[in-house]
């Protein structure tokens, strides 16, 4: 499973792009409005720090104006992924957008039918909210794994990218469900490595390192 940032703060994205198992970012207007800066520059220094897919939200809501925003955005940087909400006109974007060969990201989905067409109309990337159905007495780990179904039916290509992701236990989920990829808010990335057996075990190792006095150099 790839692993991408779900975030739009530079000095958090440097910081955990360190540990080299970032594989991407994931922007929309709302991060990008509490950045208090310009969207091209935001996403062109994240494109720097990060090799993989970085998506970049467009805010019109009409087919021909997302499709010259989505042209606009990848013209920042050769890993950017166009982002557009799931809607008739966020699926004719797809699809003229894709037809131009640049990645698409289709977001807000919420049904497996919405991922089917999403995929037809040739995204990149699909990203269901799972979060969000879970919020809403829905499940939303049971629509990725029909997503995954689907794809694997017809051999669609389009990525399975968890969204809304609020824990661990999601990660894991999500990925035994089969999604490619998920977008984590940092705490939620952050909190992968913890389990306090982990603590509890090396704390355990390094005092009985300390009675032998030894040191390894």
């Amino acid at each position: 499973m790839q692993f991408f940032l779900d975030t739009a703060e530079i000095q958090v994205i440097r910081d955990l792009a360190a540990t080299g198992l970032v594989d991407g970012v994931t922007t929309n207007p709302t991060l990008i409005a509490k950045s208090g800066r310009a969207i091209r520059d935001v996403i062109a220094e994240i494109c720097e720090l990060v090799e993989g897919p970085i998506s970049a939200e467009v805010t019109a809501l009409e087919a021909e104006a997302m499709i010259r925003e989505g042209e606009y955005l990848a013209k920042i940087a050769p890993n950017v992924a166009v982002k557009v909400p799931l809607t008739w006109d966020g699926l004719k974007a797809t699809r003229a957008l894709a037809a131009q060969g640049l990645k698409v990201n289709v977001t807000l989905c919420f049904s497996a039918a919405q991922a089917l067409l999403a995929a037809k109309a040739g995204a990149a990337f699909i990203s269901p909210f799972i979060g969000r159905l879970d919020d809403h007495g829905a499940d939303g780990m049971e629509l990725i794994r029909e997503i995954r179904a689907i794809y694997d039916n017809y051999g669609f290509a389009t990525n399975i990218l968890a969204a809304s992701v609020r824990t661990s236990a999601h990660v894991r989920d999500a990925a035994i469900a089969g999604a490619d990829c998920a977008t984590l808010p940092p705490a939620v990335f952050q909190g992968l490595v913890k389990h306090p057996l982990t603590d509890r075990g090396l704390e355990q190792f390094m005092s009985d390192w300390a009675k032998t006095g030894q040191s390894i150099l």
